[in-house]
């Protein structure tokens, strides 16, 4: 077992101001339902380097529950069709929505799309009408993750010494 300090952070109301404008020609991000083969190349494209396997170890009928349920929220940030980044939420038919994944591929990094995508996802789950949107994130996020979401209007609200499995 390993520790790994985690942090809660939340944010309690929309963000401020005019939305983010595509940093990239053709970059959009739109709500979408892949099926479990599209959504889980993307998964391990973002999550590989970030150790994400919350999703490569549910059984598939889980995972096709999952993807198919209301109370998920899947963005996915698109340059030129291609799939470049992914953007999850749990429970966005609930006052408190959790932000469970959001990350880019690794060459897409660099290019601001990161705070394009959290920025587009962020607002069309606050037309919901939620009274949070919160997440956790530890030591192996990308170094820059504590710092994007705070410039999206998240604010630490804990912070926890958690055993996880190398």
């Amino acid at each position: 077992m390993v520790q790994l300090l985690v942090t809660y952070m939340e944010m309690c109301r929309q963000p401020a101001g005019e939305a983010l404008p595509p940093p990239i020609v053709h970059a959009a991000v739109a709500s979408e339902r892949p099926d479990a083969a599209s959504f889980m190349s993307l998964y391990r494209a973002v999550g590989e380097p970030l150790r994400w396997d919350q999703r490569q170890s549910m059984p598939a009928a889980d995972l096709d529950h999952f993807l198919s349920s209301p109370s998920t929220g899947l963005y996915i940030l698109r340059l030129e069709g291609r799939a470049v980044g992914l953007c999850e939420f749990d429970r966005i038919d609930t006052p408190d929505v959790e932000l469970t994944h959001f990350g880019l591929v690794p060459e897409a990094y660099g290019r601001k799309l990161g705070p394009f995508l959290l920025d587009s996802a962020l607002r069309s789950v606050w037309d919901r009408g939620p009274n949070r949107i919160w997440l956790h994130t530890d030591e192996w996020d990308h170094p820059k993750a504590q710092d994007t979401y705070r410039r999206a209007g998240f604010s630490v609200f804990t912070q926890k010494l958690e055993e996880i499995e190398p």
